[in-house]
């Protein structure tokens, strides 16, 4: 029996208006990720990624066509229920991390349960756990300005995992770490993936990056050029 379809874009387009001049960002694109996958998005500056990952990620809707996450139909939805699928089915981790600097760590990785009417205590109770799981659980207390960049991205991850999302939307995920603090992240995802079975769908111009996915979907132009499968054994950091 094969894995169901997680996200689907059927003919999307995605067009802003620039004036008198109408750029289509995404061009009749199709593509379907199942439960389950590790997908690299890729493509130089302006292929269209940026648009993509919006749309994936259920951050806005398409000018025509149809996306479907889980077999809900988001290009249908209004802000406030786009914004209630998103709290339940994707954690976001981006380059800047976004953590609320006047929360402590363990309020950070909170806040998603709370957005989600999670009772407290339950909340704290995961938050904890997750913060163990990513090492961090000696700093649960401290706030993001009193953590390296390598912790703050970690707090990141384990915000992204309060939910128990569908899917794990990673956006540059390592732009602002160095390398070595940048492999141990990447390493974490791969875990996420190999051993929990997450949905990774991973975004970035980083050629070092895509070598982690499995799959990777290459844009030019708002269109998709190729998705191609990668056979390369990933080395993980020591």
């Amino acid at each position: 029996m094969g894995r169901k379809t997680l996200i689907e874009l059927k003919d999307v387009r995605k067009t802003y208006q620039m004036g008198e001049v109408k750029l289509n960002a995404l061009d009749s694109i199709n593509l379907k990720i199942e439960n389950g996958e590790f997908v690299a998005i890729t493509g130089a500056s302006g292929s269209g990624k940026s648009t993509m990952m919006n749309l994936v990620g259920c951050l806005d809707i398409p000018s025509q066509g149809t996306i479907f996450l889980d077999g809900t139909d988001i290009a249908s939805l209004n802000e406030s229920d786009l914004a209630e699928i998103r709290g339940k089915k994707i954690g976001f981790i981006f380059q800047k991390f976004n953590l609320i600097s006047t929360l402590t760590a363990l309020d950070n990785v909170i806040l998603p349960m709370d957005f989600q009417e999670i009772d407290r205590t339950e909340a704290e109770k995961k938050a904890k756990k997750l913060l163990d799981m990513v090492g961090l659980g000696d700093r649960m207390h401290h706030k993001p300005g009193e953590l390296s960049g390598g912790q703050a991205q970690r707090v990141a991850i384990a915000r992204a995992l309060a939910n128990s999302p569908e899917v794990i939307l990673a956006d540059e995920p390592t732009g602002n770490l160095d390398s070595k603090t940048g492999q141990t992240v990447m390493d974490f995802l791969c875990e996420l993936h190999e051993k929990e079975g997450k949905t990774i769908v991973l975004v970035t111009h980083d050629l070092n990056l895509v070598n982690f996915a499995k799959r990777v979907v290459k844009l030019k132009d708002g269109k998709i050029e190729s998705d191609t499968q990668s056979h390369k054994v990933r080395r993980k950091s020591k």
